[in-house]
């Protein structure tokens, strides 16, 4: 049994990563902060906000004693703080000074990894907070990250779908070609599930990707004889692109969230699904296992990181699944509706919902003239409010039902282009998003953090014309 038990909500922006210690849950978002919180009550930490990242903070990793808490930007930066009051200890510029998208921790402490979206990869000190080494992948943006038990390796993972395992010399062992379209996070179990020649011990290590796919595969480290890399099987349990995916502490479980909004949790061992969850209304990109407890914390593009007690005492049949993330819009029911509502600022109207028996077949079928005439809403601004959310429902029935291709994205956003233009760097953002960031002075490129030499967009007319081609043919 999963159950939700707390909702926390206090970003201002899309959630992009969470991550556990053994006594608190960190949290970091677009809006360029880190939350930290007391997993006692579930309460922010005094000194929490962190701010510090001029742009969107994209990962955040505590160090296995919990000591410190790293988080890394679009600004170029990892920075490391302290995780009992807060203070800034470092600020790690990426030699390249691209945009960071990864960060992690090996379970000694004793190193740090960044990857970045230019393919660079620095691995850092822990102690003196000094760079150690650095190197590249051959395509592609470094997206994931994960370190073997043993802390001698390392796993990454990028955005032309390659896995990459490094040694602590920054030496490149192995390289498979595991997703067509990308890689977007990756984890190694900690438990070892058996043992090989030589004393080899094998490992469940989980990628997933762009292609909705989640892999299971066996590798095994040996400092002598170096890694072996096996594919084991895919799960197919979601209908999307898959975002995040994180094992248990014990490693019986594989936890995932994705573009369909679910969260599935999998048997390791029998790759059975266990648990189908669903109280995000967009895009599920960040999921994490507490290490001591049974907590599993979701986080999402819908601003909200939801806290999930998980009970696994009573038998679960192979099949046993919570089909409530599964669900089409038209099938909620009035309670769903009522969720929804919350999760969208609109608390003020589950009465008048609950009143009107308003399910989800009722709510797609809602209109502005429904909502003056029959709900009795005289607001214009509330209507339109509730019309807009509506519609949101309407339209990202398309993105669970087909990928939208990564190039229809705004890499600031990373939501479905509607005026797409060029800047200077030869980039295509949405507008609105590319223009609110060099207002803001940032007069540098989102995607290489490098100078932009002018201001200037130029209408990129052709992209449009082929969004536009393929929304109509998702309506059809």
């Amino acid at each position: 049994m999963a159950t939700l038990v707390h909702t926390l909500a206090d970003h201002s922006d899309d959630v992009n990563c969470c991550a556990f210690s053994s006594s608190c849950l960190a949290t970091c978002s677009l809006d360029k902060t880190l939350r930290i919180y007391s997993l006692d009550n579930f309460t922010e930490l005094p000194y929490s906000p962190l701010r510090g990242h001029t742009y969107a903070v994209h990962c955040c990793c505590f160090s296995p004693s919990g000591r410190l808490l790293a988080s890394c930007s679009t600004d170029g930066t990892t920075r490391v703080w302290h995780a009992a009051d807060g203070r800034m200890l470092a600020v790690l510029e990426q030699p390249s000074g691209s945009p960071v998208r990864v960060c992690r921790f090996s379970p000694q402490s004793t190193c740090l990894v960044s990857g970045a979206a230019d393919g660079s990869l620095a691995l850092w000190n822990v102690q003196s907070l000094r760079l150690c080494r650095s190197g590249n992948v051959k395509d592609g943006s470094l997206v994931a990250c994960a370190f073997s038990p043993n802390g001698n390796f390392f796993v990454t993972g990028s955005s032309c779908g390659d896995l990459t395992i490094w040694d602590d010399k920054m030496r490149c062992l192995c390289n498979e070609k595991a997703h067509d379209l990308g890689v977007t996070c990756c984890d190694i179990s900690s438990q070892p599930i058996s043992d090989g020649e030589h004393g080899c011990r094998y490992f469940h290590m989980a990628s997933c990707g762009q292609d909705n796919q989640i892999k299971l595969w066996l590798i095994s480290f040996a400092d002598c004889l170096g890694v072996e890399l096996k594919y084991k099987c895919t799960l197919n349990g979601h209908s999307a692109p898959v975002l995040a995916c994180a094992f248990s502490h014990d490693g019986q479980m594989l936890v995932s969230g994705s573009v369909d909004k679910c969260v599935i949790i999998y048997e390791t061992s029998t790759s059975n699904i266990l648990h189908s969850l669903c109280r995000h209304t967009r895009y599920v990109t960040t999921c994490a296992f507490a290490p001591r407890s049974s907590l599993l914390a979701t986080g999402s593009m819908d601003k909200t990181v939801n806290i999930w007690q998980l009970d696994f005492k009573e038998p679960c049949a192979a099949n046993a699944v919570e089909n409530e993330a599964r669900v089409a819009v038209e099938t909620w029911s009035e309670d769903d509706v009522s969720a929804w509502l919350c999760a969208q600022d609109l608390a003020d109207f589950v009465g008048l919902f609950k009143r009107n028996n308003i399910d989800g077949k009722e709510l797609l079928h809602l209109t502005k003239e429904s909502l003056a005439n029959e709900l009795k809403i005289e607001s214009l601004g509330l209507r339109s409010k509730v019309l807009q959310k509506i519609e949101e429902l309407r339209l990202n029935a398309i993105s669970v039902a087909v990928p939208v291709p990564d190039e229809f994205l705004c890499p600031i956003t990373r939501e479905l282009m509607k005026d797409p233009v060029i800047a200077a760097d030869g980039y295509s953002y949405e507008k609105d998003a590319i223009e609110k960031w060099i207002n803001n002075k940032r007069r540098s490129s989102p995607m290489t953090n490098l100078p932009l030499p002018t201001p200037v967009l130029t209408p990129n007319r052709t992209l449009k014309m082929a969004i536009g081609r393929w929304l109509e043919t998702q309506q059809k």
